[in-house]
């Protein structure tokens, strides 16, 4: 059973501040009461007892201390930026396994958290654009692929590893063979849109993945930059899933744009240093 970090610090908050609240209404005046009515009755009251008839109940002095640091968390989280940690090689070599990045959760729209409900219109995701979105089949574990398709697009993909956009080849050039792959792969670059970046293939080979598909109005087709290496959209099998929409990503899916790298540490041990050799801007 995954843990649903939004709805549990929507909880928290919403506890934390229910605390606040409560003590402002009614605690706090009922503690000033007693205050007062103690001072009245002595001539030179104890600063001690002053000080116990006062004092907040410890519940409420947590619940009032964690309300704005997590009011704060709760905002940056479903707004504005979001960190994520690429967990496989599904977009080498744009992304490493290791490497941290940051998404930007308002590039698409604005969304009530765990809702995911759009509530202001931004900006849709572009052709090219590096998109985190939760995987359809299995809504609570995120994805991070590269934006292919668009509504109303027609995605060909032949098993001579060629991508075709409406019917039009997708621009590539040949890097050459990657560094220590004994010649078993090759880097490319590749035009989607208004967006040049690199991907990997597999040489002398039948590329995993053929196929033709149709984009439905509200839904995205998703590849990773790894071609061969990389569970998309052409390859998604879902029985529950309605057959025109296999291999979509639905618009209330997206989580948002990944744009930044600001860390890499492919284990989190003591005994490993984290890197700052990839920190830039995603392509």
């Amino acid at each position: 059973m995954s843990l649903n970090f939004p709805l549990l610090l929507v909880i928290a908050v919403a506890v934390c501040g229910a605390l606040a609240l409560f003590d402002l209404l009614l605690l706090a005046p009922t503690r000033r009461k007693a205050s007062a009515a103690y001072s009245a009755q002595v001539v030179e009251p104890d600063q001690a007892v002053l000080e116990t008839l006062n004092k907040e109940p410890l519940l409420v002095e947590y619940g009032k201390s964690f309300f704005p640091v997590l009011a704060i968390v709760l905002v940056l989280r479903s707004f504005l930026l979001e960190p994520f940690q690429i967990p496989s090689g599904s977009m080498l070599p744009t992304l490493e396994v290791g490497d941290f990045i940051l998404v930007n959760k308002f590039a698409y729209g604005i969304r009530l958290p765990v809702l995911d409900r759009k509530v202001i219109e931004v900006g849709n995701p572009q052709r090219g654009d590096v998109m985190v979105f939760r995987y359809p089949s299995e809504p609570s574990v995120n994805y991070i692929k590269r934006v292919v398709g668009l509504p109303g697009d027609k995605i060909r993909y032949n098993a001579d590893g060629r991508l075709f956009v409406n019917d039009q080849p997708v621009a590539e050039q040949l890097l050459g063979e990657e560094a220590g792959s004994l010649g078993s792969s090759a880097q490319y670059t590749e035009q989607l849109g208004a967006i040049e970046h690199r991907i990997r293939k597999q040489m002398n080979r039948y590329h995993v993945g053929a196929g033709e598909w149709q984009v439905p109005q509200g839904h995205y087709f998703m590849m990773g930059d790894n071609r061969d290496n990389s569970n998309d959209s052409r390859l998604w099998n879902d029985q529950k899933i309605p057959r025109e929409l296999l291999g979509m990503v639905p618009d209330q899916n997206i989580v948002g744009k990944a744009f930044a790298i600001w860390l890499t540490w492919p284990e989190p041990k003591l005994h490993n240093v984290p890197s700052f050799s990839r920190v830039g801007l995603i392509r």
